[in-house]
């Protein structure tokens, strides 16, 4: 399907009007995706372009400038984000030069003859994670600072704006009020100044709100907060009336801005969303009750008590990946409203399209076959515990454990599931299934009704193929000896 301009589009399409003396701020064109490629196996971009077209999805936000993808989105109507990683952030901040050539690179050459329609460019990504313990902080506002004049240099600074990814950490309130809200003390200067350099160039606030984390993080969250379908004690503030969490981080946000003297400041919500295993509260169920809660406020026009007005966003995300790190929590690999191979989870309407999600076309799986354990192995074996964990190290084996969609598998289930991930990642060559008198290939599907033994998808990994023969034979030599 054939995206139509903002001009004619009739629905999810605003113009985001902001109060006398302030920005004016392009339009908002239907919801926003991020796609994500930290995957062993990743679809192809122009399958994924396709993908986005037949949802209708208008924009979409990348963590990186990968050649292959922008290229894929050539003339597709389709509004990108490219995002500079932040371990480039302290070359960028350090060098004008750099800055120079990383736009000339991916920006500019994409703009003037690929005919990509790049409208922001990402400067690091939720840089000031408390987690990060400040190693970001000197370098995201000259990096900032280079981007742009990097961007006026190449004659783009009017057509494509720069900005900063936050997480909603970088504000808070001094109590459950958003009206109480404010910067986070340790950079509350530093946050200031990116405010204002953003309020200076016309550029916009990004951040990423995440109700899913404050119930992952307090059991004593209460659940129905974190949704949209009205919660039974709501939060009164300064005559607004606060019946989700999304709402009330939202205009904490908006407080802080207001507070410090750039309440007019355009806010994009550059991830909102939902994962679908890896916790208790993370499955199809709870996924779909959020995003097309979401999805129905932002399709109505609906915003927040501070800002009524239709709401700029990303989805996250597009795609499961399962090569993310879990670090965060193993609902880290699940955000996907695909499977990793492109199959809808469940149905959501993004309001363009009554028939809900549509999948991904001409994708390939290999053959239908598993690694299992072998009926006859002994679960006593010396071997076992280092061959599951090993397994579970190089592939992806967070759809075990408590609450999540193999919870209900049996001792054997979970071992045969850790050796079906490792096969299945490396593209089912025997040797990825020869755990020592434990593992056996089957063409009998082990999966369950709530468990799916998955078969990996047909891509290009011969490369990688050859290396881990090696590291293959390596580990099987030292679990011998």
């Amino acid at each position: 399907m054939e995206l139509m301009g903002c001009g004619n589009f009739l629905r999810g399409c605003f113009v985001v009007m902001v109060f006398a003396a302030t920005l004016l701020v392009g339009p908002v064109c239907g919801i926003g995706v991020n796609w994500g490629t930290q995957s062993t196996h990743p679809l192809p971009p122009s399958t994924v372009v396709k993908m986005l077209k037949d949802n209708g999805i208008q924009k979409v936000k990348l963590f990186d400038a990968d050649p292959d993808i922008l290229n894929a989105l050539k003339k597709s109507g389709i509004q990108v984000m490219v995002g500079i990683p932040n371990d480039l952030l302290y070359t960028m901040a350090n060098s004008l030069q750099a800055a120079e050539k990383w736009v000339s690179k991916n920006v500019s050459a994409h703009v003037s003859s690929g005919g990509v329609d790049i409208r922001y460019v990402a400067v690091g990504n939720e840089p000031f994670l408390s987690t990060y313990n400040g190693t970001f902080e000197a370098t995201t506002l000259p990096a900032l600072k280079n981007i742009q004049s990097a961007l006026v240099k190449a004659g783009l600074g009017n057509s494509v704006r720069v900005t900063v990814p936050l997480n909603a950490d970088v504000y808070q309130s001094s109590s459950d009020k958003p009206s109480d809200g404010d910067f986070r003390t340790d950079i509350h200067d530093l946050m200031l100044q990116i405010v204002k350099f953003l309020s200076q160039n016309n550029a916009p606030f990004a951040v990423n709100i995440y109700p899913f984390i404050s119930l992952y993080a307090d059991p004593n969250f209460p659940v129905d907060y974190a949704f949209f379908n009205g919660f039974g004690s709501p939060l009164t503030d300064n005559g607004n009336i606060y019946d989700n969490v999304f709402d009330a981080n939202y205009d904490t946000l908006v407080w802080a801005l207001q507070k410090n003297g750039f309440g007019n400041l355009p806010i994009i919500v550059g991830e909102i969303g939902w994962p679908t295993d890896g916790d208790r509260n993370a499955n199809v169920l709870l996924a779909q009750r959020f995003n097309q809660g979401f999805m129905s406020r932002f399709v109505a026009g609906k915003g927040t008590p501070m800002r009524p007005g239709p709401i700029d966003a990303y989805l996250f995300s597009l795609v499961d990946e399962d090569d993310k790190s879990i670090q965060p929590g193993n609902f880290e690999r699940h955000w996907g409203l695909f499977y990793f191979d492109g199959r809808p989870k469940y149905q959501l309407n993004l309001g363009l399209r009554s028939s809900g999600l549509v999948g991904a076309t001409g994708v390939a799986h290999l053959p239908k076959k598993w690694c299992i354990l072998k009926p006859s192995a002994n679960l006593n074996s010396d071997q076992l515990a280092e061959s599951v964990s090993y397994a579970c190290q190089n592939a992806d084996c967070t759809s075990l454990g408590y609450g999540t969609s193999c919870s209900g598998l049996d001792v054997r289930g979970n071992i045969s599931y850790a050796f079906n991930s490792y096969y299945q990642v490396n593209d089912q060559i025997d040797s990825a299934c020869k755990f020592p008198g434990l593992s056996v290939v089957t063409d009998k599907d082990p999966s369950t009704p709530d468990c799916i033994f998955k078969i990996m998808i047909q891509t290009d990994s011969a490369g990688r193929i050859g290396s881990l023969r090696i590291v293959l034979f390596v580990f099987l030599f030292y679990i011998i000896v």
